[in-house]
């Protein structure tokens, strides 16, 4: 039995009331500068079960140093973005998804004895207009799709849940524009994201994007114009820089995903790249490395250990110095406990119904069209993520293909899960063989970065070192 939205949860129901968030948000917009630190003394107060503590206690960290980049992050939302959107993002994303949601889900988590995600990624479409080097969608072809109104059975079930954050993949999502903004009007108390190359996004999409205010898109990029390009194909990337102004103009929120392979991380993880992204408008960027997912996809485009211990020492630094928020999915393992996969925090629903763990796990035991939510987070495959979480001591290693390929073979097979791939079915051994050398050497890499900054048990040093970076981080990862 799944624990609703409606009841027990103190301080959560005096603050989501329709005048406790107009209220809030109202006094907040007024003079963000001046009543930011009086909003948190009253969220403080608020939260008399500390459930929010670590949260709000990065938060006022930031507020109260006014020269760091966080707090210039956090007022560029003032000066760079729409009221409207703004407002949105505030009641969906801050207060309904962290504040409302996040009880719910630990409710349930405990009650049902599973995982329960923060945040669900979905596939519209597996058509998509690009064939992307390296890219399991480049094979799909536009035959499949899950219709609207399972899309929308899938945030009913999830809001039950307390999961009010959806993002979009593909495929190219974008493709069902329509569905999309449909979506966010209807659940107009979610935020909402996609995954997307950009190339689909014109004057028309962003004055819906500004209509409904509850949609922030991720473009993707794999550098400048001769990395874009010839990975995605000639004219992207000027496509993908049209988009950003258009979005920038209409003072939307957008932000980049960023695929980091063996021939762009050092553009990717440069300052002057991420500086570009900030003057386009971003405000966020995920970063990703490349997974050698499918039959057919090449494992050259693997980053080595040398550079991913570039982009874990780069990323770091710019979450000291620049107004952009990023999270890195494998080497910020530490601050989210491990892999986020599996329904810990988040898990995927193929464009054939297909729940599977991660976007770049593609096995599963269990369809929409057959299961619920609850059903599938129950089922076997989705119980071996549960009790076999964390994958390793060393938060740096915490995928278990990438950086412990036994792991996902041992929970494939005592699972039963089999290959959702739609072009071609890929045997768990084969695919994880093609990581193996790539482990065994992250493995010497992340042991020496996990001991530099965890190696002593007792030293405090380490614990506060970034702090607020660290916390601003975790908080999202959560």
């Amino acid at each position: 039995m799944i624990e609703k939205n409606n009841g027990g949860y103190g301080f959560m129901n005096t603050m989501i009331g329709s005048a406790g968030l107009k209220l809030a948000y109202a006094y907040l917009n007024s003079s963000p500068e001046k009543n930011i630190p009086k909003l948190m003394d009253w969220m403080d107060r608020l939260d008399r079960k500390k459930t929010m503590e670590g949260q709000l206690k990065a938060v006022r960290k930031v507020i109260e140093e006014k020269d760091n980049n966080w707090y210039k992050l956090i007022m560029s939302m003032w000066s760079d973005i729409d009221p409207g959107v703004r407002k949105a993002f505030f009641n969906n994303f801050i207060l309904n998804e962290n504040f409302v949601g996040w009880p719910v889900q630990e409710a349930n988590r405990e009650k049902c004895d599973c995982n329960i995600p923060w945040a669900i990624l979905m596939d519209p479409t597996s058509a998509c207009n690009l064939k992307c080097t390296g890219c399991w969608a480049a094979d799909y072809g536009k035959q499949l799709s899950m219709s609207y109104e399972e899309l929308d059975g899938i945030i009913e079930q999830g809001k039950k849940m307390g999961i009010y954050f959806y993002l979009y993949s593909g495929g190219e999502p974008l493709v069902r524009k329509k569905d999309i903004i449909r979506l966010c009007e209807k659940h107009s108390d979610c935020m909402f994201s996609a995954f997307t190359n950009g190339t689909l996004i014109d004057e028309a999409f962003a004055d819906e994007m500004l209509r409904v205010k509850n949609f922030a898109p991720a473009i993707s990029i794999e550098g400048f114009e001769e990395a874009t390009d010839s990975r995605r194909g000639k004219g992207t990337y000027q496509a993908v820089i049209r988009a950003m102004k258009i979005l920038k103009r209409k003072k939307l929120i957008f932000g980049a995903s960023l695929c980091y392979t063996r021939y762009n991380t050092e553009v990717i993880g440069s300052e002057e790249f991420i500086d570009f992204l900030i003057d386009q408008g971003a405000k966020f960027a995920w970063l990703f490395t490349y997974m050698p997912v499918g039959a057919d996809s090449p494992t050259d485009l693997l980053a080595t250990a040398e550079q991913r211990e570039f982009m874990y020492r780069q990323i770091r630094g710019f979450r000291q110095t620049k107004p952009l928020f990023t999270m890195d999915f494998w080497n910020d393992g530490e601050y989210a406990g491990g892999c986020i996969a599996g329904g810990r925090r988040y898990l995927h629903i193929n464009a054939k119904g297909d729940i599977e763990p991660c976007a770049f796990i593609h096995y599963s035991d269990s369809n929409i069209r057959e299961k619920t939510l609850l059903e599938a987070l129950q089922s076997p495959l989705f119980m071996q993520y549960h009790k076999n979480q964390p994958f390793n001591e060393n938060m740096l290693r915490p995928c278990p293909l990438l950086d412990n390929p036994d792991r996902l073979t041992d929970i494939v097979n005592k699972s039963g899960a089999t290959s959702t791939d739609y072009a071609e079915p890929e045997d768990v051994e084969n695919l994880c063989a093609k990581c193996v050398t790539t482990a065994e050497k992250w493995a010497q890499t992340a042991d020496r970065l996990w001991s530099e900054t965890h190696g002593c048990a007792t030293c405090s040093g380490c614990a506060v070192v970034q702090e607020e970076a660290n916390n601003m981080v975790a908080s999202v990862a959560k």
